[in-house]
């Protein structure tokens, strides 16, 4: 009967501890996840959902639906039916349709985290795509991106439908980086 109750005794105990053992380790992963959170970016969420329909809206612009189909360290690029628009992050107002997951912070690599709105600028510029610019005003331009500087833009206006030629340039336009709302491309 003795023995009966210093088992029932170490049971109790080996319980508590248990169960103590068990809320300490939901405290500490609470806390760490709480602690990764915190250094999650947007494009930490925004990398996994490459590939999948995203709706974006915009802080001035409306609401653009499309796939995402990639993302810099300050910007996405949306396929839409027949264009591609590069918003800058710094104009997004929501995000739907973002996955589960997220991506390691950091994640991206040296190279992905140096791919910023300029560098994709650079790249329409050099293609001479003509493109439509959102500015954060509301107003749109469009005509071929001439020039990327460290925070503007150049913008050949011309009509969308003719390629950039010196006779269908009206002006050369200088739109700071910051006032950009979207670039449609396409």
């Amino acid at each position: 009967m003795e023995g009966d109750r210093w088992e029932a005794l170490f049971g109790e105990l080996e319980a508590e501890l248990a169960a103590s053992g068990a809320a300490e380790l939901r405290a500490e992963v609470a806390d760490r996840t709480r602690r990764e959170m915190a250094t999650l970016r947007l494009v930490d969420r925004l990398r996994p959902a490459i590939g999948y329909p995203l709706q974006v809206r915009l802080t001035v612009g409306g609401m653009l639906n499309g796939r995402l189909a990639d993302v810099g360290s300050d910007w996405l690029l949306l396929a839409e039916r027949h264009a591609a628009v590069l918003v800058p992050l710094g104009q997004v107002a929501s995000l739907g349709g973002l996955a589960a997951r997220s991506a390691a912070p950091g994640s991206e690599g040296r190279v992905g985290a140096a791919l910023d709105l300029r560098h994709a600028l650079r790249r329409l510029a050099r293609d001479r795509a003509a493109v439509v610019v959102g500015v954060v005003d509301g107003g749109t331009v469009a005509g071929t991106l001439d020039r990327v500087g460290a925070d503007f833009v150049e913008i050949a206006e011309h009509p969308v439908g003719e390629p950039r030629r010196a006779a269908v340039v009206r002006q050369v336009r200088a739109i700071p980086i910051a006032a950009l709302s979207s670039v449609r491309s396409g």
